[in-house]
């Protein structure tokens, strides 16, 4: 069954908590995500909770996706520039489909979401987002429509000896 896409659902404990788990059970499954699995939840909330700062400050929006019994499948974060000539483009971080999840288009059907959820804020005209080389997401988001216009050689270390590239993707809504 297909997820039913939300963006900025009310905040609760359970959202928090089903996206704290996502972002786990994403990193752990080797998704690139910010961390380098193995992780616990209590690793992650640092960094959830400054989403949920920069959301509470109106400078995040949240996309969730939930699957037909309402738990948290998918989410990414829409992040607006506060530079005053860079507003109309904002970034779209930490993008998660549950791992028990991909594979059945669950990843492009966020995609669309995340790009449709931009084109409803005033002013916004394109996306930008970075991904990790090696991963393929590149690939899944050039597939998606977006055009590498940057990158970093080895500028993410995973561990000693294992660098990668630091890839920047753009997306015109317009």
């Amino acid at each position: 069954m297909s997820l039913t896409f939300q963006l900025d659902p009310r905040m609760d404990p359970e959202l928090r908590d089903g996206v704290l788990s996502l972002w786990t059970d994403v990193t752990n499954a080797g998704g690139a995500v910010g961390f380098v699995p193995p992780v616990t939840a209590e690793d992650v909330r640092p960094e959830l909770l400054k989403h949920l700062a920069s959301m509470a400050e109106g400078r995040t929006r949240l996309l969730v996706g939930r699957d037909a019994d309402g738990r948290v499948a998918a989410s990414a974060f829409l992040m607006l520039n506060t530079h005053r000539l860079m507003r109309h483009w904002l970034w779209l971080y930490t993008v998660m489909v549950h791992p028990s999840r991909q594979g059945r288009g669950d990843g492009r059907r966020l995609m669309a979401a995340a790009a449709d959820a931009a084109r409803s804020i005033d002013g916004i005209e394109a996306i930008r987002l970075t991904c990790r080389g090696r991963t393929g997401a590149d690939r899944f988001y050039a597939s998606c429509g977006y055009k590498e216009v940057g990158r970093v050689p080895d500028a993410i270390r995973v561990a000693p000896g294992d660098d990668r590239d630091d890839i920047t993707m753009f997306l015109p809504l317009t």
